[in-house]
């Protein structure tokens, strides 16, 4: 493949219309899908590292695996003006939220955790507005709290209502993810949605790799099925392939619309959680379900 042959391919293919937003609308859906296993999965890694370890190693894997990609295809480096872009997507998306996750899920559930991920369509379409200028109508508005309200009592009831230590780690990844997911959105406007999140990954792997050298040598390693399927989905189902189609659709219907399929993940989540882990759902589930549904089918329809 030559330079010129491998820029062609690099390049978005146009779609344009409803194709591209139903394409758009299906490649969000699956990076949401992808995320929502990242808890379960996260949970299993667990099991035989430790929390620095397991988010060093994932960071390094990912960024070999994109980096493979991006040498391969033979991109060029991008422009300059978007590198900054670029170190806010490492640093909410491939560094902060694995992070903070990973150090609040060693005590508390994924059920608990899901908080995060109910209140993260809401905050990234309000930075989404400050950063870009959306301006989403009301009846989106209403329909994003609605939906956001639903998953938060949702997923207080099935953690037992009550607040742990860990929702300070909680509440900063739900921040620097909405960061992220902001920038990567923008970003993938301008450049292939895979590009963002493999140069953002590229970026951390002179952190990366000290960082899991040392956190290796401090904690025990119990290499077991469960801790290396674990780590092997965060860092490459997670972190690699679902933010790639992730960027990808939130370039095709816009920031604030992709954001709110993320409604269903907590769902999904838990869903995971009953099938993987063991935990167990209140008959509160199809409720809320279908409430989530709506709300997410509303958000879509709504003209910004």
């Amino acid at each position: 493949m030559t330079v010129q042959d491998s820029a062609i391919a690099s390049k978005p293919v146009a779609v344009s219309g409803p194709d591209r937003a139903g394409l758009g609308t299906l490649q969000a859906a699956l990076g949401v899908t992808a995320f929502s296993l990242t808890f379960p999965a996260t949970a299993w890694g667990l099991e035989g590292f430790g929390p620095w370890s397991l988010v060093a190693v994932r960071s390094v894997l990912a960024a070999v695996v994109a980096g493979g990609c991006l040498l391969a295809l033979r991109v060029p480096f991008p422009d300059r003006a978007h590198w900054p872009g670029l170190l806010v997507v490492a640093g909410g998306v491939v560094v902060g939220f694995p992070l903070l996750t990973t150090l609040a899920l060693e005590t508390s559930t994924t059920a608990h955790a899901a908080v995060v991920v109910g209140l993260l369509p809401l905050t990234t379409a309000a930075l989404s507005a400050v950063r870009m200028g959306h301006r989403p109508s009301r009846t989106f508005w209403a329909a994003a709290l609605a939906g956001a309200g639903a998953v938060l009592a949702f997923t207080v009831q099935q953690s037992g209502g009550a607040l742990s230590g860990a929702d300070l780690y909680l509440f900063g990844a739900l921040l620097v993810c909405a960061a992220g997911y902001t920038e990567g959105g923008r970003l993938a406007g301008v450049m292939p949605g895979w590009q963002v999140i493999g140069w953002a990954l590229v970026l951390c792997l002179p952190v990366g790799i000290p960082a899991a050298l040392i956190a290796l040598a401090r904690e025990p390693v119990q290499l077991t099925a469960h801790s290396v399927t674990g780590l092997v989905w965060v860092a490459v189902g997670s972190q690699f392939l679902g933010l790639l189609i992730w960027y990808r659709g939130m370039a095709a219907i816009g920031i604030p619309r992709a954001s709110q399929l993320q409604l269903a993940q907590p769902l999904l989540t838990l869903v995971w959680s009953v099938l993987l882990l063991g935990e167990h759902l209140t008959p509160a589930a199809p409720l809320t379900a279908a409430a989530v549904l709506i709300c997410i089918a509303v958000t879509q329809r709504a003209r910004a």
